[in-house]
């Protein structure tokens, strides 16, 4: 059955505020629910009540995981919305404004796209938080092994000096004690950064799993570990999102941005879409250039046409973008897992 009531859904921390509109864009209602299993379900029995209802959440990835991932479970039709963009607030903004213009989406079906889905896909995004943020922390560490070093006594800077990462942490491990403490605090903040290390491998292990499960093609493709692979199945989501190349390439942040004024003809780099996704590309394309004949001699005939190298690498990760635009495109959907 086809809705006949569109409901634009503001999504906050502790509450969520919906309007609904009819299909002529004439308001019926609105109510603020709790973020909480009992507040969805109390804005689905609202929603019913008006008629056969979809909804457009905001922050499906953010505030709205929680009632996205229940509507869909519901059966119902749920699009995640773009935030208002500035022009959209000149008349005000306010949490009934934002459902509104969110609802009003979703009748034009401007700026809406399927939520990215949970099941392995989800698995593989908390992953990749985790191992973000354990990177950083060993970096952080890391950073604070080597300035200490600098300022450490001359015999001790001397035995560490020059070492490479994993050396200088294996050695730090086994400084004995010292009366200024320093040798101390080294070996504390050594052992931090080797666990933060055997905690990140753990984390590769469990995405290489993952990744072989969901699309083992990816990782059969030159430059791509486990790390990108999961990166591309986070950002792209469901094949369905993705409804062309040039949206894939925007979404990517590899599109060149138009940026001509008359005589001069010109392009720039394009500093928006999913920076991680990114990334993703970027490392796939430097491993690309060095071990991909194909790619290698690509990248020398953008160098040889008058492109400086940072050119050349924007070039190849947009032909990049289309390649697993289409590989990704064919991926089988798989079922959401608990």
């Amino acid at each position: 059955m086809a809705w006949t009531v569109a409901i634009g859904v503001d999504t906050h921390k502790d509450a969520h505020v919906a309007v609904a509109l009819d299909v002529l864009g004439v308001e019926h209602d609105h109510c603020v629910v709790e973020a909480t299993l009992a507040g969805y379900k109390r804005l689905l029995s609202w929603a019913a009540r008006l008629g056969e209802p979809a909804f457009a959440v905001e922050g499906c990835g953010s505030y709205g995981a929680g009632l996205a991932r229940f509507l869909e479970t519901s059966g119902c039709l749920v699009c995640e919305c773009e935030r208002p963009r500035r022009g959209d607030r000149r008349r005000g903004k306010n949490d009934l404004i934002d459902a509104a213009l969110a609802a009003r989406r979703l009748l034009s079906g401007e700026g809406l796209s399927t939520p990215r889905g949970g099941g392995q896909r989800e698995q593989l995004r908390v992953l990749l938080v985790e191992r973000r943020g354990a990177i950083q922390a060993r970096t952080a560490a890391l950073n604070q092994l080597h300035a200490l070093v600098v300022t450490a006594p001359d015999a001790l800077r001397e035995r560490l000096t020059g070492l490479s990462n994993a050396r200088l942490v294996k050695t730090a491990t086994k400084l004995r004690s010292s009366s200024d403490g320093l040798c101390e605090v080294l070996r504390r903040i050594a052992k931090r950064a080797q666990s933060l290390s055997h905690e990140i491998g753990e984390i590769d292990r469990s995405l290489l799993r993952l990744v072989t499960e969901l699309a083992p093609q990816l990782l059969a493709e030159c430059g791509v570990g486990a790390v990108c692979a999961a990166q591309l199945l986070v950002s792209s989501g469901d094949a369905k999102r993705m409804t062309s190349e040039a949206s894939f390439a925007a979404l990517a942040g590899t599109s060149p941005v138009d940026a001509s004024s008359g005589k001069q003809q010109r392009h720039r780099l394009n500093r928006g879409g999913d920076r991680q996704l990114n990334w993703a590309l970027h490392v796939i394309a430097i491993q690309r250039v060095r071990r991909d004949a194909e790619t290698a001699a690509y990248y020398q005939r953008m160098l040889t046409a008058g492109k400086t190298a940072r050119e050349a690498k924007r070039c190849i990760k947009r032909a990049l973008a289309r390649h697993f635009y289409h590989q990704l495109r064919q991926l089988t959907p798989t079922p959401l897992t608990t």
